[in-house]
């Protein structure tokens, strides 16, 4: 055919429909670095073309806006190979036998694998890829390897030159190929001997030389020791560029809906000092965290524990003046972070926030013990702000018994029932997690509005008193009420290790129940919540990852994600305006 050097007829092509292109996700492609050039080879970019993926090269550059500006602007990472990394890194010293340090790459490369983590960006390591994931997320890496079988070929490139075998559990590698085994290429002497407290090794030479690593933490990262790129096979790239499109697409629907976790209890940190605009490990919600995982409101609240132990609240503090103390603590890091952060009282507020660029924080109290049995508490706190009360923690109080009380009242108490009427009069959410079944159907009973449950789970799942039994979520549902998933570990599942698997079946069985206009997310961070893949709130766009997987509609994200919630908190304030 003959070549057409018409640049007008080659735009009359492209402008002859609309859109004018399909929407492909975007692939960061790092860049080597060579004498004074950053280079790249050809099959890299026309892999991930061929995948159905846009291919942007990354140049190695360290300076960290313009990492953090990428990572803004990609869909997928892959990290690609080329010469050692120096073993400072890893804190060794050289081996004799070390190769070719490149050390422009390294920082950057570095930089970039560790802040894509922390936003769960999928990722692909080739070679020194896998490498760079090791050391990026605190793994080790050999210099050398010296074992009988030679990983350093002479053999032209696209020449599979020894066998691997592959994990048959459910990992991301064996999900791939579907296969035990396969042939590869392979051009390394470094190795990784360990993949450190995020991966795990999934692929092996007959050798013990580990082949493949993968996320131990439900996550889209992977990394092979070989070439794929020089093989006849597109699988892996195609894996890259799916996982791509599916975190394309839930940044999109965080851009256009409210994402909102109704439980947190963050605060109880907060007399210690917390910077709120650091990244602090300490705590699991920062301004960092939020912003990383695209979470847009959040309710903190005042937690009072039945019997204090010793320091949890200060010596001589009163329950009242200690919810006070926590709420002020909060409208400190407001008012220091007020670019960033505002408190929201209402649905409207939360909207006008987001549509301002803040983040919403909403105050809430855990456990009624705070109004210290005098109703007209109530009236002061909802001046502070709360948007919902829960009336007991792990006792029974003068409102209601607990799920793990002592049937003190047998449900709710008469004050509590005054409780919850001047809760009704005053606009402030009832919420009854931690209540008991019979405190439960009380409080269903005496409140005008909706009641909702913060941060619980299914019983049918996991039968522990704190979570709810079929009945109690169609009860639920028929009030109008929402139950909010959690992800405490021990109301996810009885024995193992829970992971957002185990809370997106929770929430499965919770919209079977009940339907999906009443379900949503409270996360009980900073509260003994937090599950693989769901750990902290630099996590959370995973749980929209997951729904799109599971194949819930925008429409039901929406609701799932905060809509819900809102719904119910705006009838309980209009109703008492009315």
């Amino acid at each position: 055919m003959e070549k057409n050097f018409s640049l007008s007829a080659s735009l009359s092509d492209i402008y002859q429909k609309y859109p004018e292109a399909e929407r492909r996700p975007i692939i960061g492609i790092t860049a080597n670095y060579s004498d004074i050039d950053a280079t790249l080879r050809s099959v890299y970019y026309k892999r991930i073309v061929k995948a159905g993926g846009t291919p942007v090269i990354i140049p190695p550059v360290a300076d960290p806006d313009v990492i953090i500006n990428t990572l803004d602007n990609i869909d997928g990472l892959m990290l690609t190979g080329g010469g050692d990394y120096n073993p400072l890194w890893c804190n060794e010293q050289p081996s004799p036998k070390l190769g070719h340090i490149n050390s422009e790459r390294d920082l950057p490369e570095l930089l970039i694998t560790r802040l894509a983590f922390n936003r769960q960006v999928p990722m692909l390591g080739i070679c020194r890829g896998i490498q760079t994931l090791a050391i990026a997320l605190d793994g080790k890496v050999a210099q050398d390897i010296y074992t009988d079988i030679k990983h350093d070929q002479d053999a032209d490139r696209n020449e599979p030159t020894h066998w691997i075998k592959i994990k048959t559990d459910n990992n991301i590698l064996f999900n791939i190929f579907d296969i035990n085994g396969i042939f590869v290429n392979s051009f390394h002497h470094q190795a990784v001997t360990d993949p450190g407290p995020h991966m795990r090794a999934v692929a092996w030479a007959n050798d013990g030389v580990i082949e493949a690593i993968a996320s131990n933490e439900c996550k889209s990262i992977l990394g092979v020791q070989w070439h794929p790129e020089w093989l006849d096979d597109s699988k892996v790239f195609c894996w890259l560029v799916e996982q791509a499109r599916l975190f394309r697409q839930a940044k999109e629907l965080h851009r256009q809906i409210i994402t909102l976790d109704s439980h947190c209890d963050t605060p109880m940190f907060f007399p210690q000092g917390i910077r709120f605009d650091y990244r602090d490990p300490k705590i699991l919600y920062d301004l960092h965290k939020m912003t990383d995982g695209r979470t847009d409101a959040v309710t903190m609240v005042a937690y009072l524990p039945q019997k204090p132990k010793p320091g949890e609240i200060p010596e001589g503090m009163s329950p009242k003046e200690y919810a006070d103390n926590i709420f002020d603590k909060i409208n400190l890091i407001l008012e220091n972070n007020h670019d960033y952060i505002a408190q929201a009282r209402t649905p409207e507020e939360v909207l006008l926030n987001k549509q301002k660029g803040l983040k919403s924080i909403m105050f809430g109290i855990e456990n009624g013990l705070a109004i210290e049995d005098d109703i007209s508490n109530i009236a002061h706190f909802k001046k502070r702000g709360i948007v919902y009360i829960t009336l007991c923690h792990n006792g029974d109080n003068a409102i209601c018994d607990s799920a793990r009380g002592s049937n003190t009242h047998n449900g709710v108490s008469e004050f509590g029932e005054k409780v919850i009427k001047e809760m009704n009069r005053l606009g402030v959410m009832v919420d009854l997690s931690h209540g008991g079944e019979k405190s439960f159907y009380d409080a269903i009973d005496i409140s005008s509005t909706p009641i909702v449950c913060s941060h619980s789970n299914c019983k049918a799942l996991c039968d522990v008193p704190r979570n709810l039994t079929d009945d109690q979520l169609r009860a639920l549902a028929r009030q109008g009420g929402v139950a909010q998933i959690t992800l405490y570990h021990g109301f996810l599942r009885a024995d193992g290790e829970a992971t957002i698997l185990d809370a997106m079946e929770h929430l499965k069985h919770a919209v079977d129940i009940m339907g999906i206009d009443h379900v949503g997310l409270g996360t009980d961070f900073d509260g003994d919540g937090g599950v693989k893949g769901l750990a902290d709130a630099s996590e959370l766009i995973n749980f929209t990852v997951q729904l799109l997987k599971d194949e819930y509609s925008r429409e039901d994200i929406k609701k799932i994600w905060g809509g819900n919630w809102l719904r119910v908190m705006k009838q309980v304030q209009q109703s008492a305006r009315t």
